[in-house]
This record gives structure tokens, sequence and C-alpha cells, in this order.
């Protein structure tokens, strides 16, 4: 199985409109940088996504650099500041899409949103 996971960090306290502007932002970055391979098989697989939270900047950083050791196509998405916080703040990370088993290496011990 294949499937996409978007990461919101929870210290912001964003709203839930801005927090789901946020998670369309990173899933599709993250789909952007993916190979057009793994975007048919995610595609094939019914194009799952799953958003988990995250609590601090540090975090979401350190699942960053995880997934990019892993070699797992992901965006860190920094916000324009327009509405709710400062421009260039870290809002969501976008990981995959890839298989179960890559991401869940990654992001297994997160708790959904």
């Amino acid at each position: 199985m294949w499937k996409q996971v978007i990461v919101i960090r929870q210290d912001l306290r964003m709203s839930k409109g801005k927090t789901a502007a946020q998670v369309a932002h990173a899933s599709l970055e993250a789909y952007k940088k993916s190979s057009l391979e793994d975007q048919i098989e995610w595609e094939a697989w019914g194009s799952k996504k799953v958003v988990l939270k995250i609590k601090t900047l540090h975090e979401i950083i350190t699942l960053q650099k995880a997934a990019a050791k892993a070699r797992v196509p992901n965006a860190l998405i920094k916000d324009a500041g327009h509405t709710e916080v400062e421009p260039g703040t870290v809002t969501a990370l976008g990981i995959g899409p890839c298989s179960e088993d890559e991401i869940d290496h990654i992001t297994g011990h997160l708790q959904m949103l």
C-alpha cells in the first residue's frame, strides 16, 4: 500500500481553516517532488493521505531530516505570513507519496490530528 503523510505543528494553534490550507500546501508540494512512478503508484492505491500532529518546530525539522535521509519525497511548508503566523513560519511537512512501510518508519510514532 502507498500513502502520503502530512504533519502539522500544534504549538502554533492555527485555526481549522488555516490548518486545512497548510495541509493542502504540504500535500501538493510533496506530491510535486515525487517521481512520476511514485505518483502513479500512489494514485493507483487511492491517493491515501494521513494527517498527523507534532508539537514543535524542532520536532518537525528532525522529521524532515529523517525523510530526506531516507530519500523520501518531502516538503517543508513555510507560511507567507498574511494571516495568522509570522512570515517564514514553518507550519507543516508533507512526506511522500511512497510505500506505507517507508513512511511508517519515519512517522509511525506520531498521533493523528
